[in-house]
Formats: structure tokens, C-alpha cells, sequence
């Protein structure tokens, strides 16, 4: 998707070495993802492209996420000093090297823990956690091990799930309704980590439907 620029580039505010820095959100979750630098170039190739440039200041070259972690825009802003930028993005795979979603991971404040979940992006987070799963590959992780044994093993379990749900529905208890339906849409959202497919790709259905 080709994007035109509400402005011209070139009244932003890029600093003595022709960077502005940007901040990268999920779009759903409105999770923060990672901060990167741009320069002209990479800026204008993320608006004719739909997909996130950046600057390496390291390697002084442009860079973008690979296919299996396309990073698309869905809107763009400056602020109101036009020295930074924020880009609101549908998100495929992990956004950090370490393996995680973002890579705002780490707490500065002692004894507090880092978590985004509440009861919007409680989705978002479970699919983060799979993904993460998926390519650490820790010792112990239930993801993990369905993840090496393969999708037929993962669809034979989002099978048995099913069936536990018809069971507590018709035992009429919302208490065990409520324990299978989630087990079910954990393992749902194990088929789209298996396929690397954001959960982005239901949210847009159901909201299509919406509509």
C-alpha cells in the first residue's frame, strides 16, 4: 500500500545527522514495539511501499524486517515539535532479536514485571507468548513441543478442545464453558503461530462482518 505524505519531508525535524527517531505501536494491542532512526530515504520508502524502513546507524545502511516479520503501516503521525514519529503497524512474528514481541521487555523500576495483558489485548498477548514459544524453543514449554511435533498434532488437540466445549455447554456450567472455550482459542491461535499469520487476519474478518 502506497502512502502520501500529509506534509513535506522535508519540514520535519531531522537532527544533525539527517535521523528522526521513530516509535513503533501495535496497531490491536497498542503495545509499543521498538524505537528505530529514519533518514529521508528509509521515510519515503516505508510511504511508497506500506512497509517500515529504517536507518541502521551501525552499519549506515537502510534495513527493514524480513517477510516473516513484516512490520505494515496502518497510520503515521509527527509530533507536535516534528523532531519524532510514530507509526501504528500490523505486525508479523517477533519484533526483537531476542525472540519477543517487543522489544520494550525489560523493567527499569525494581520488583515491577512487565506486562501488557488486560481484556483488549489479552489475544494479542497470548499470540505474542506462542510466537516467543515458537522460536526459543525452552525446555519445558508445551508450545514448544506441539510446535516441533507438527500442525496435525496441534489441529488433533483444537479437535478434542472442540468437543470439550460442546460437553460444558451442554452441562450448562459457565464456570467450565469459560475453562474449555479459552483452551480452545489458545490452541486456535497455536495454528496461526505454527503459519506465523498474525491474529490480525481474524480481527480483520470478524470486523469486515461488522460491517
Amino acid at each position: 500500500m502506497k502512502f502520501k505524505s500529509s506534509i513535506d519531508i522535508n519540514s520535519l525535524n531531522f537532527d544533525e545527522k539527517g535521523l528522526i527517531p521513530a516509535v513503533i505501536q501495535d496497531n490491536v494491542s497498542g503495545k509499543v514495539l521498538m524505537m528505530a532512526y529514519m533518514n529521508r530515504e528509509a521515510l519515503n520508502k516505508t510511504l511508497e511501499t506500506g512497509q517500515l524502513w529504517y536507518w541502521s546507524r551501525s552499519r549506515k545502511a537502510l534495513w527493514c524486517e524480513t517477510s516473516d516479520h513484516s512490520q505494515q503501516v496502518e497510520s503515521a503521525y509527527h509530533d507536535c515539535d516534528s523532531d519524532s514519529l510514530l507509526f501504528k503497524i500490523k505486525q508479523s512474528g517477533a519484533t526483537c532479536q531476542t525472540g519477543e514481541y517487543s522489544c520494550f521487555n525489560k523493567s527499569l523500576i525494581e520488583g515491577q514485571t512487565v506486562s501488557y495483558i488486560n481484556k483488549v489485548a489479552i489475544l494479542q498477548e497470548v499470540y505474542e507468548v506462542i510466537i516467543q514459544r515458537k522460536h526459543t524453543n525452552p525446555e519445558n514449554s508445551y508450545v514448544a513441543k506441539k510446535m516441533q511435533e507438527g500442525i496435525d498434532r496441534i489441529l488433533k488437540k483444537v479437535g478434542e478442545e472442540a468437543g470439550e466445549v460442546i460437553i460444558a455447554a451442554k452441562n450448562g456450567k459457565p464456570e467450565e464453558l469459560s475453562w474449555e472455550m479459552a483452551d480452545l482459542i489458545f490452541h486456535l491461535w497455536m495454528v496461526l503461530g505454527f503459519y506465523d499469520l498474525s491474529p490480525d487476519i481474524i480481527y480483520d474478518k470478524l470486523m469486515e462482518r461488522r460491517k
